[in-house]
């Protein structure tokens, strides 16, 4: 609909977000921080903290992206949006690569060099970061992130919430929980239950 969108979170990973969704044609205008920012590389106004009892875009029919690359805060402020019954909208950079057949939900980072094979589906407000892989049926639970060049083959499922750290590989079919943290480099070869902490090549418990 190219409505006038509203970037939550403007640093770090929210420069990418801003970034992709300005090369993608939308409609982004806005930025809800904290303060205000010295560094504001795509010329965007400030409009408060979404927090805020008076914060304005809530008054207004705007869209929403999401720039907050932690997992918890980024899940709690997509809820907040839904609950006031705001659209929040996904981001696809246009050098991403994504099957007719994938599914996606909505609040989703889609980052540059990102492959999303046949089947892939992948939840709400997640990060699929730069040059990941997600290979043919492999699943993404809501609010998980797959860092820059992790690759999940075919079939794999991966639990809300979880962190897939960069250059990690997970075998096809594996399970990956809820909550749990891959650390960077990994290769997962069997499933790992929730809330824990693996990391090395194969990827053991370390928490």
């Amino acid at each position: 609909d190219n409505k006038a969108c509203v970037l939550l979170g403007y640093s770090g990973h929210g420069y990418v977000v801003a970034e992709a969704a300005v090369l993608a044609g939308m409609n982004l205008r806005y930025y809800a921080e904290k303060t205000t920012l010295a560094l504001n590389p795509y010329g965007l106004e400030y409009v408060g903290f979404e927090q805020d009892i008076d914060f304005m875009p809530w008054a207004h029919d705007f869209d929403f992206i999401l720039g907050i690359g932690s997992n918890t805060i980024r899940t709690k402020v997509a809820q907040s949006v839904i609950a006031k019954d705001k659209k929040l909208l996904n981001v696809i950079h246009p050098d991403a690569k994504v099957s007719q057949s994938a599914t996606i939900g909505q609040g989703n980072l889609i980052a540059r060099g990102a492959l999303l094979n046949p089947l892939a589906n992948i939840g709400s407000y997640c990060i699929i970061n730069t040059g990941a892989i997600i290979e043919h049926e492999a699943a993404v639970a809501d609010g998980a992130h797959i860092a820059p060049s992790a690759v999940l083959a075919g079939n794999v499922h991966v639990g809300t919430g979880t962190f897939v750290g960069a250059n990690s590989v997970v075998k096809q079919g594996v399970k990956i929980g809820a909550n749990v943290t891959v650390g960077a480099g990994s290769v997962v070869l069997k499933d790992i239950p929730n809330s824990e902490v693996w990391a090395g090549n194969p990827a053991r418990k370390i928490k």
